[in-house]
């Protein structure tokens, strides 16, 4: 068999065939059907490479799409709930100062009370002893607090600080045996002061004479006495009334409003200048 491009041939003719093979398809490609019919097949061959070839690219930039989302939803979420507990702080004093609006407490023509500041703080770690009811809080003396200030949380009344350091704090909780919180019954004004029992879930009315009126249900909110805890935050609600006779008091205990047993976010609070003034 002869080949068509052999030996004898010169070069002359294999480029002048060439040439003239490459006119032809060109041809046949831009004026035929069959040329388009050719190349729609070769591009539905290479179509599926091309694809592969940019499949690890793809991934790579679903990757990246995805973990950018998580982190600005994570972002978005955690100033939502840092923004949820500030307005928790100034809703939980409605109630309060709706009664005394009702009873018109105020005195006509007194200038107006002065929010308190406030800060936010993020529990660290719980304290271990269980006969102690402390946790840490990531707020220290170069953030500006002191021991002694009140601290809740979006429901009510957590505790105070104590052992202020540079840069962390412990929070002695409500319920702790050594910590004691003025009070008033909101639905009729009486005072009396809550302290805590060791057990995170209730708290008990020191010295209740057995004439005071106390309800069921009836809601404690902080009194403004004591120079700690600013007026009409909640505390506890009144769960359990004993009124035996044969002892001196009446036994009334209560359950913490504030969920202590799963806090992680705190408000710090600063008692206003016109509060300080009124004390002193």
């Amino acid at each position: 068999m002869k080949l068509m491009f052999g030996r004898a041939i010169s070069l002359q003719l294999r480029l002048f065939v060439a040439v003239l093979l490459s006119i032809m398809l060109i041809v046949g490609d831009r004026y035929t059907q069959g040329g388009t019919t050719v190349r729609t097949s070769l591009n539905t061959l290479v179509s599926p490479l091309l694809y592969l070839a940019n499949l690890p690219y793809e991934v790579f930039s679903l990757g990246a799409k995805s973990l950018h989302t998580r982190d600005q939803l994570l972002t978005e979420n955690e100033a939502l709930k840092q923004k949820q507990l500030l307005q928790s702080e100034q809703l939980q004093q409605y109630q309060f100062l709706a009664k005394e609006n009702q009873k018109l407490r105020a005195l006509l023509g007194s200038s107006a009370k002065q929010a308190n500041r406030k800060i936010i703080a993020q529990v660290l770690s719980v304290h271990s002893n269980p006969y102690s009811h402390q946790v840490v809080i990531n707020r220290g003396a170069i953030d500006g607090v002191s021991e002694g200030q009140a601290v809740i949380d979006e429901m009510g009344v957590v505790g105070q600080l104590t052992k202020v350091g540079s840069t962390t704090s412990r929070v002695l909780l409500m319920t702790d045996t050594t910590h004691a919180t003025p009070v008033r019954i909101l639905r009729n004004d009486v005072r009396t002061v809550v302290e805590g029992v060791g057990k995170i879930n209730s708290v008990k009315l020191s010295h209740v004479p057995h004439s005071l009126d106390v309800r069921y249900g009836d809601v404690l909110v902080t009194s403004g006495l004591g120079g700690t805890f600013p007026e009409g935050y909640p505390v506890a609600v009144v769960t359990e009334i004993n009124r035996d006779e044969g002892r001196p008091f009446a036994q009334v205990y209560a359950e913490p409003i504030a969920q202590l047993d799963r806090i992680r976010l705190l408000v710090i609070l600063w008692r206003s200048q016109q509060e300080i003034i009124s004390d002193e």
